[in-house]
């Protein structure tokens, strides 16, 4: 199976590679133009970002692909209201990552709880067919000072629940079967 994936983002595009095992991911083109995601909610960007990648592709006269995959995610944090949530890959824009991880956790009221979550939604346009979404979220908490050199974005502050490491310290592996792309990856792995 060859799919687009409507993302640039090349921490993404490892991880797809790994909970998308026999499938060829063609990655969105340097030439393409942006994909918008200003949607309001996870879902909105994610078919948002799948039906423009596809409708591209198509004009383009490139080589077919079975369908299009798009992914919108973020960092849900209780205590900032759930943000940055759908902004989170545009929160703090200009900043290096590291940086924008430790203005968000700067941004933690002093004593709030610490509970947060990673959510995804997927995005999947096949072919000659109607759109569909999968999704997949994991509870857990921040840290308290970014930790790990693993995974990316805010994997170095993010604790999943039932766990004493970052998704910035534990490995891949345990990372995905945790994840909420790794659990939005087996829905849309089981539905297709």
């Amino acid at each position: 199976m060859r799919i687009l994936l409507a993302s640039r983002n090349a921490g993404k595009l490892r991880e797809f590679e790994a909970l998308l095992p026999g499938v060829e991911l063609v990655p969105w083109p340097a030439e393409a133009p942006d994909i918008p995601e200003d949607g309001a909610f996870f879902q909105d960007n994610a078919l948002q970002k799948a039906t423009f990648a596809q409708a591209w592709w198509a004009g383009q006269g490139a080589v077919p692909v079975d369908g299009v995959l798009a992914d919108d995610s973020g960092l849900c944090v209780d205590a900032l209201w759930g943000g940055p949530g759908v902004l989170s890959a545009r929160f703090a824009q200009g900043l290096a990552q590291d940086a924008k991880n430790r203005k968000l956790l700067a941004l933690m009221p002093e004593g709030a709880a610490r509970t947060a979550r990673f959510v995804c939604v997927l995005a999947w346009v096949p072919r000659g067919g109607a759109a569909r979404t999968f999704s997949g979220s994991v509870e857990g908490a921040l840290a308290l000072e970014p930790r790990g050199a693993g995974g990316f974005g805010y994997d170095p502050l993010f604790v999943p629940e039932g766990h004493a490491a970052t998704f910035g310290e534990l490995g891949p592996e345990v990372k995905h079967a945790l994840s909420h792309r790794g659990r939005a990856a087996r829905a849309f792995l089981a539905g297709l």
